[in-house]
């Protein structure tokens, strides 16, 4: 079952980029939410508590309940807009969902048992991730924060596809759907031993140095 987490929000009334800014000074941050039924509305937060939640899994793949004096709406957030070099947050998207309507959204995946497997007390084999998140779709009372991928029993040569990742129960990936070429390897087990570079000509190498006419 989904994991919700509560942020406290307020509704602005003032829009532009100028009250953007001010607001973003006194710090907090502009965000937006939409869809559903209801319209648009504008809402702010407080940037200590997103920058928080920012450093969490969860604020990228969990149902959020943003709390506007006490009215609770689920939501995904979208997008987030970062300033290009200063640790500040400038704008939040969010996305209302319903209870009874199935929601696309990534979902971040963990590796466990990697260390325990054969490949991973391997000292020459080397564990790469192809991917750390999959897009899964999904009621929203079934979103999971993150995916468990054992990795155990993974050998020497092995590969890990798509289509292994075992799934909570109602989650699906739909890029499975599009047929076997979209069963991506997610990860593989291969050897990291680097062959040695071959050796110059040796016959050239070897060969002395033609001597000057005399």
């Amino acid at each position: 079952m989904a994991i919700t987490h509560e942020i406290k929000v307020q509704r602005r009334e003032d829009e532009g980029k100028g009250a953007s800014r001010r607001l973003r000074h006194a710090g907090e941050v502009p965000a937006v939410v939409y869809g559903g039924d209801l319209k648009p509305v504008s809402i702010k937060l407080s940037h200590n508590d997103v920058w928080l939640a920012s450093q969490h899994e969860w604020f990228y793949a969990s149902i959020l309940e943003l709390s506007l004096n006490g009215e609770i709406q689920k939501v995904l957030l979208r997008d987030m807009q970062r300033h290009p070099f200063k640790q500040q947050i400038m704008h939040l998207d969010f996305q209302r969902v319903n209870e009874n309507e199935a929601i696309r959204t990534a979902v971040p995946l963990h590796f466990i048992n990697e260390d325990a497997s054969p490949a991973g007390k391997a000292a020459d084999v080397v564990i790469t991730h192809e991917l750390n998140e999959v897009t899964v779709t999904c009621l929203p009372g079934n979103l999971p924060e993150f995916i468990e991928v054992d990795l155990g029993s993974l050998a020497l040569g092995d590969i890990v596809h798509l289509s292994q990742i075992k799934l909570p129960e109602g989650v699906e990936i739909p890029e499975l759907a599009l047929g076997a070429d979209h069963d991506v390897a997610v990860v593989v087990a291969k050897h990291g031993r680097v062959e040695a570079e071959p050796a110059g000509d040796e016959d050239s190498a070897a060969a002395p140095a033609p001597k000057a006419d005399e």
